[in-house]
């Protein structure tokens, strides 16, 4: 069994027959995602796995996030389970770019999408190393170890700053969002 990939647009056209999952932080889910999505963060979805055998088993399910990176990675973990799931080229991203809507829900948190938080940390630590570098030259290393970061999160497909940034609060789902969550998911089987 290999994990299968959909264009958005075919997303689209199926989308009234997918289970869909968002498997982005809940700051991010909040922000826009996919009208009907459910949100399991991938660092829960071995938790979910249970529930998404069941809703596999009832149709097929599509993996959702923002640029399909983390939903490839989502599908690989399923298929390590056997539950077959496609993910969505190009994430959320793509999307919207093709066109398709949005949902943002009236309390919006207003939380940045994963990879603005991780551009917006590492631009800062690489000024401050440089501001800091201007009266100690060791500082600058920490420009250099973030750079170092960045090349190599680009090279691996990895993001160890963003794994950091997910553990924030407000990246964090309520205990009781995941567990609903599961429970609606568990609740179209019968």
């Amino acid at each position: 069994m290999t994990p299968t990939s959909l264009a958005p647009d075919q997303a689209h056209a199926r989308l009234h027959e997918l289970t869909v999952i968002d498997v982005r932080t809940p700051g991010e889910y909040a922000s826009g995602h996919i009208a009907g999505a459910h949100n399991i963060p991938l660092d829960r979805l071995d938790a979910a796995v249970p529930v998404l055998r069941s809703a596999a088993e009832r149709g097929d399910l599509a993996m959702v996030c923002a640029s399909g990176a983390r939903s490839a990675r989502a599908c690989a973990t399923l298929t390590a389970h056997g539950i077959p799931a496609a993910t969505l080229t190009g994430g959320t991203t793509a999307w919207s770019r093709h066109g398709h809507g949005l949902h943002r829900p009236a309390d919006d948190r207003g939380v940045w999408p994963m990879d603005r938080q991780v551009r917006f940390v590492a631009g800062s630590l690489v000024l401050a190393g440089l501001a800091a570098g201007q009266r100690r030259s060791a500082a600058r290393w920490l420009s250099v170890g973030v750079a170092g970061g960045l090349v190599y999160s680009a090279v691996s497909g990895g993001c160890a700053m963003a794994r950091v940034l997910a553990r924030l609060p407000l990246n964090q789902p309520r205990a009781t969002d995941l567990d609903a969550t599961l429970a609606t998911l568990a609740a179209k089987g019968q």
